[in-house]
């Protein structure tokens, strides 16, 4: 094992570096240090070396140049059992330097709370990259420390080992390295490449697209038993998105509880007024809003398919009660998803311990993250805008002779909402904030319409007075028809299909209201 005599510590995150320095200082390691990190330690009574002092060169450019020197990097690429290296070293003055301890200027805090453009380039990390990728390059001589979270343990192996360390944990933290660099690297990459657009004048995805992610949990498995899985989370995460959720109780969470949670997530978020959302395999089973309170939100989204809610999932867009707790425990249910919990409610869902609870900060709109759609295909990924389009009464227009009323445009909006987030085709019944019938994920619109007045007479809920919203274009009249027959009243969907006309016709004669949104909701 190599014996550490000398290192180089300058961090931009000094949790806990006070204390690793001076347990390296008891250690008779000398310490070369930079900057605000080196002006901390003397403070703290630790003798370091200034980095200028050991280089013969000032630090200079606003702080751009400082450890970009030979004696610096010499010190920590030289092979220690490489004659000719140890040769040159010694004719240019140049000593080992065994442990770097460097973390990288905060570009992905920096960036994240919007900043200019010349303030994220001023903080891009030249100096630390390079010094960290030298000392993981030559892990086999030198020690490189990049997380606070590893100072405890380096320190007690360095007491046990005669100030060494193997090389299993070289290793290991060399890989930490080049994990970072990637991780930083993708950040930069992705921020600028967000500028491509705008400088180029023109709209557009950036030619090359990286990024890493951090690995949150292993999964049981993934969809199946048969497949193994993980969950990870963008290192930028937002404490409002489900990889920064709180889990106040109940199981490990499976591949399928994130997806469907996620689910409950986007679409509680789409509504101002209180909100409930029942979620069963991907696609919501019940969704109603309610100016009586989430309480009521939630009988009404139970009331549109109750026995499909059995094992399903509930979000909501509000402060969870001790109310609404107590009956979500009354029946089977996977994990419920809300801003806030209050006392009583966490008390009462201590009844059921394997109910995931799980709390997630409101984003300020109440809306979705802005961020990417990224799907896995054979070979490659697709990668889309998310689907956050809101449709506001202004944007519609009435197709047909007959204007819906102010009761039905309230509730052809609250439909076209839901019906963004269910599986094409898609088809939404609802009345008065209430999902009444939902079909979903069949090959033929007409199929789903069928489902959607199935699901709701098996709930005893009526299709007579309801509004109707469709996720894309009516291919032929035959939707509006059947919708005739059972009671719709009015129709909300994204027109565009060559049979306009025929299926305007169709309304008409029914006297049913029909508006076109002008954009459609695919959602596969």
């Amino acid at each position: 094992m190599k014996k550490i005599q000398r290192a180089i510590i300058s961090v931009t995150d000094k949790s806990g570096v006070v204390e690793f320095a001076r347990e390296l200082a008891a250690l008779d390691i000398e310490i070369i240090s930079t900057g605000g990190t080196g002006k901390l330690l003397q403070s703290e009574g630790i003798e370091v070396v200034p980095i200028s002092t050991y280089t013969g060169f000032p630090e200079m450019l606003g702080g751009r140049v400082k450890t970009l020197h030979p004696k610096i990097h010499g010190g920590i690429l030289g092979i220690r059992d490489n004659d000719e290296h140890l040769a040159q070293m010694a004719a240019n003055g140049i000593e080992p330097i065994d442990m770097v301890v460097v973390n990288l200027y905060a570009f992905e805090k920096t960036i994240e709370g919007g900043c200019s453009i010349e303030d994220a380039i001023e903080n891009i990390d030249i100096g630390g990259p390079t010094m960290i990728r030298s000392a993981a390059k030559n892990y086999r001589d030198v020690t490189c420390v990049v997380d606070p979270t590893d100072y405890s343990t380096i320190i007690e192996k360095l007491k046990d080992n005669d100030s060494s360390l193997c090389m299993e944990t070289r290793f290991a933290l060399a890989r930490k390295v080049f994990e970072m660099t990637a991780r930083y690297d993708s950040a930069i990459s992705n921020y600028l490449g967000g500028f491509d657009a705008q400088m180029a004048e023109a709209e557009g995805f950036s030619d090359k697209y990286g990024r890493r992610y951090e690995k949150i949990q292993d999964l049981r498995y993934g969809e199946n038993p048969h497949q193994s899985a993980a969950f990870y989370k963008e290192p930028d995460a937002a404490p409002s998105t489900l990889a920064a959720a709180k889990q106040h109780q109940g199981k490990a969470l499976s591949f399928n509880n994130i997806l469907d949670i996620n689910a409950a997530l986007l679409i509680s978020r789409d509504f101002s007024a209180p909100a409930c959302v029942i979620i069963k395999h991907n696609n919501p089973c019940g969704v109603a809003t309610s100016e009586d309170g989430l309480s009521a939100a939630y009988d009404l989204a139970l009331a549109c398919d109750s026995k499909s809610a059995f094992g399903g999932i509930v979000g909501f867009n509000g402060n969870v009660t001790g109310e609404i707790a107590e009956k979500l425990t009354e029946i089977f249910l996977e994990a419920v998803i809300a801003p806030s919990f209050d006392e009583a409610a966490l008390a009462a869902f201590k009844k059921k311990k394997n109910l995931r609870v799980l709390e997630v900060a409101p984003t300020e709109d109440n809306s979705p993250e802005a961020s990417f759609d990224i799907k896995k295909v054979s070979g490659g990924v697709l990668i889309q805008d998310l689907d956050t389009h809101i449709v506001e009464a202004t944007d519609l227009k009435v197709a047909t002779k007959r204007q819906p009323t102010k009761e039905e445009l309230a509730d052809l909006l609250f439909a076209w909402k839901v019906c963004k987030h269910v599986k094409s085709n898609a088809i939404i019944f609802a009345k008065n904030g209430q999902s009444i019938g939902i079909g979903a994920g069949q090959m033929s619109r007409i199929d789903s319409t069928k489902i959607a007045t199935i699901k709701a007479e098996d709930a005893g809920l009526k299709v007579a007075g309801t509004v109707m919203a469709s996720d894309a274009f009516f291919p032929f009249s035959d939707n509006i028809e059947m919708a005739a027959e059972n009671g719709i009243t009015a129709i909300i969907q994204p027109g565009g299909s060559i049979r306009d006309e025929e299926v305007i016709k169709a309304a008409d004669d029914a006297g049913i209201a029909m508006v076109f949104t002008g954009i459609r909701h695919f959602r596969h």
